[in-house]
């Protein structure tokens, strides 16, 4: 469902344009995601030419999403999950500089986000190469052939065949930490009634909202991470929690956007977008577009939904590979 009027484009390239499509197709506040061309010199390129390597051209997936729902910067850190930052001269077994990757930047903004977030990724030592991907100035996109958008679901079994087989999964799976309802379970509500107090229950299960100024975690200015009460999940880091004077613990970005769903809540005379945890199952909060740069937004969140876990615990408690996030 759309939201705002608002539309702003985000264009990357990572390999296989496939691959880089499926990510991001059922995010809330993505409107549209579609494979093509982009950054040659040659009109209307054909799939044939580029993927032979007769265009100066790069496969690549174009984004329009809604800026009040999702930000620019949440899709960069997902894109970096998506292929090999770091292999120079192609992506995995597709070879040439077709297959490489970039970060085409529209503006100024989603220059400086693009840059900060490679440094940060870069200065993790996540990788034991640098990474590579440059960043580009935006000139132009062409949509591919029909038969290659969706692709994932026109045919599910060679797209997983080739993810498998190209070695897309497995770098995937050996440097980012897995974010899956099997790793992060939903505690069933027999045992939540049980197991949260009656405010944690009212605001995770029937969408309550606790007192402003009166919460656990309004003023918590110490170092770590914030997780699913319900599943465990983690949602936001506080290196992105700042003081916006709402009374409510507030975030500009969540970890990864992939754990959060945004549907739109017309309750109480008003139309806002509601954030929830998807592997909880849970309420969060709500998302206002009246946050500080870089992703203007306000997750807007109920500590009673959440619990904290100290920098100092992170690591003892699982959660280690979210460090860099803190630091």
């Amino acid at each position: 469902m759309v939201f705002s009027s608002k539309t702003q484009l985000a264009t990357f390239a990572g390999g296989c344009f496939w691959c880089v499509e499926a990510p991001f197709e059922d995010l809330d506040g993505v409107i549209s995601v579609i494979s093509g061309y982009s950054g040659g010199k040659e009109k209307n390129p054909t799939y044939s030419e580029v993927s032979s390597g007769k265009t100066s051209h790069k496969e690549a997936v174009q984004i329009t999403f809604d800026p009040e729902v999702i930000s620019y910067s949440e899709l960069v850190d997902i894109f970096w999950q998506t292929y090999d930052p770091t292999d120079v001269g192609g992506s995995f077994y597709d070879r040439g500089p077709q297959y490489e990757s970039a970060i085409f930047f529209h503006d100024a903004e989603q220059k400086k986000v693009a840059e900060e977030s490679k440094a940060r990724l870069d200065k993790s030592g996540r990788f034991k190469k640098p990474v590579a991907t440059p960043i580009i100035k935006y000139t132009n996109f062409y949509a591919a052939e029909d038969y290659h958008q969706d692709y994932y679901k026109k045919s599910p079994k060679e797209y997983y065949a080739y993810r498998n087989g190209s070695g897309r999964d497995a770098f995937i799976k050996a440097n980012w930490p897995e974010l899956s309802a099997k790793k992060y379970q939903a505690t069933p509500k027999s045992e939540l009634k049980k197991n949260l107090t009656p405010l944690q229950y009212e605001v995770t299960m029937e969408n309550a909202t606790e007192y402003a100024f009166q919460n656990e975690y309004n003023g918590n200015k110490e170092s770590g991470i914030y997780v699913c009460i319900v599943s465990g999940a983690p949602l936001f880091s506080s290196k992105d929690k700042y003081e916006s004077g709402s009374g409510w613990p507030s975030f500009t970005k969540p970890i990864d956007a992939r754990v959060i769903d945004k549907p739109i809540d017309k309750e109480l005379g008003m139309t806002r977008v509601e954030v929830r945890s998807k592997l909880g199952g849970s309420h969060l909060g709500h998302v206002f577009y009246d946050g500080p740069a870089p992703t203007n937004l306000r997750y807007c969140m109920n500590s009673a939904a959440m619990k904290f876990i100290p920098k100092t615990e992170m690591q003892a408690k699982g959660y280690g590979d979210y460090l860099w996030l803190v630091d």
